[in-house]
């Protein structure tokens, strides 16, 4: 049996969870607490989820994590069969753990309202007691070290015009897709809609971004709740001559048009030795420091476009030339 020490609040906790129930691997779910401290520091960052394997080894990465399950777990997999189609949802999801949780901690963190209610619920998940008061003075801590963290992570408040206009486009494009289905790769879920649903689980949350999501992604919104426990999805796969859905489309849209030249400009910056990045994409500026892990994020959607063989190359190269994402994996 698999722990998995997560929390609420965590859109990587969350993306795991519901890896598990759809897979229906045994676990536990422990929410915060010393356990959880514990945990944190036997894995290689003291960042959640940290998930405890059977044999007492912990991982905390999510994305090797789950390509790990796959290998250990057959059945119920996430990685779709054909190759063309799993390079995509891999590609979606890197986009949605990289690009869309910016959106989840600048709707979280810049205005007043969320940050008193969420430093105050994710105090009161972390303590689970100990009284009103000592609640809201770890809140405010809590709050005070996050709203600092603001301008590291790239969500200033000059920023955000950039990340809320990506994110409604692909809150628009789920809007549109889920009232016909579900999924993007057939009738069951892959990586990606887990990944999406990670980073949005938290939107249909916080106060600002669930009034926005409830007012303007009404179906979107409540797609998430059907995403967090898919145990009892029993569907198939598309079939590999099966053209993409519309929807694969309009998302690999805004990874063209953002996550590729925020990808680019990182390395860009780090090879030139500078501290900080801008680009202007969708007519929107957005700065931030570098960051050294998206560049292996870059090397790995290289690496895995690399190992594609000629057929799924000749399936996943015009959709991606369409939308701008070709150009920076060759």
């Amino acid at each position: 049996m698999y722990t998995i020490h997560g929390a609420l609040g965590s859109p990587y906790s969350m993306k795991m969870r519901a890896l598990m129930r759809y897979r229906r691997i045994t676990h536990v779910w422990k929410h915060g607490g010393h356990a959880q401290q514990l945990a944190a520091e036997k894995a290689r960052a003291p960042v959640i989820p940290v998930i405890e394997y059977p044999d007492g080894s912990f991982d905390n990465d999510s994305t090797p994590v789950l390509y790990d399950l796959e290998e250990r777990h057959k059945g119920r997999g996430v990685v779709p069969p054909d190759p063309a189609q799993a390079f995509i949802a891999h590609l979606l999801e890197d986009f949605a753990d990289e690009w869309l949780t910016k959106a989840m901690f600048g709707y979280r963190w810049l205005e007043e309202v969320d940050q008193i209610q969420m430093s105050r619920w994710l105090s009161f998940d972390a303590m689970k007691g100990g009284g009103l008061e000592q609640s809201q003075g770890m809140a405010e801590h809590f709050r005070g070290r996050q709203v600092g963290r603001m301008a590291m992570v790239g969500c200033s408040r000059e920023n955000f015009p950039l990340i809320e206009a990506s994110t409604r486009a692909v809150l628009g494009a789920l809007e549109e897709h889920v009232v016909n289905e579900h999924y993007l790769f057939g009738s069951r879920p892959s990586l990606a809609e887990l990944g999406i649903y990670g980073q949005l689980s938290q939107l249909g949350v916080d106060p600002t971004a669930q009034a926005m999501m409830r007012a303007d992604y009404p179906y979107a919104f409540r797609w998430l709740l059907h995403i967090d426990d898919m145990s009892g999805i029993e569907d198939e796969w598309d079939s590999p001559d099966q053209p993409f859905k519309p929807v694969v489309g309009k998302l690999l849209e805004q990874v063209g048009s953002v996550y590729v030249p925020f990808l680019l400009a990182n390395a860009a910056a780090i090879e030139a030795g500078e501290e900080t990045f801008r680009i202007e994409v969708m007519d929107k500026p957005y700065s931030q420091g570098t960051f050294k892990y998206q560049i292996k994020c870059l090397r790995e959607l290289r690496h895995r476009y690399d190992k594609l063989d000629a057929e799924a190359r000749a399936k996943v190269d015009p959709i991606l030339a369409k939308n701008g994402c070709l150009e920076f994996l060759q």
